[in-house]
């Protein structure tokens, strides 16, 4: 199997209060790069990219219910470890014939970055999540 991964590309914190992160982070060098929302399970969760120089740190918070569940969380709060692609329809297609468990059906859009992002996630062997992402 040959995909290419260009660099780590973010580490994707659970949060259960964004503007208290936000402003920890910032405390150590970190500035807010980009705020957006996005939609679980009928609700809608937020979500921010922390920066400092090429570090990247993703903080989010689910919506409620998905927030008291993850507040009782007793395992630390990295939810994922993101790479870097260039095509992510290809990653998908070459981690779905090498037999992969991919989470989603399909790479997934969002609305970040200057024209989005498409990302997809596979799950290792102990459940830890895999992130390949795509900025278009």
């Amino acid at each position: 199997m040959n995909i290419k991964i260009n660099h780590l590309q973010h580490v994707g914190i659970s949060v259960t209060d964004i503007e208290s992160s936000e402003k920890f982070y910032q405390r150590l060098g970190f500035e807010n790069v980009m705020t957006s929302t996005f939609a679980h399970e009928c609700s809608e969760g937020r979500v921010m990219m922390m920066q400092h120089g090429t570090i990247i740190v993703e903080l989010y918070q689910m919506p409620e219910p998905t927030l008291t569940e993850i507040r009782k969380r007793t395992n630390g709060k990295i939810d994922h470890v993101a790479f870097d692609v260039d095509d992510i329809d290809e990653t998908y297609a070459t981690l779905k014939a090498d037999g992969f468990h991919i989470v989603e059906e399909a790479p997934v859009y969002l609305g970040f970055w200057q024209k989005g992002c498409k990302y997809l996630n596979i799950l290792g062997p102990d459940g830890e999540r895999l992130e390949f992402c795509q900025i278009l």
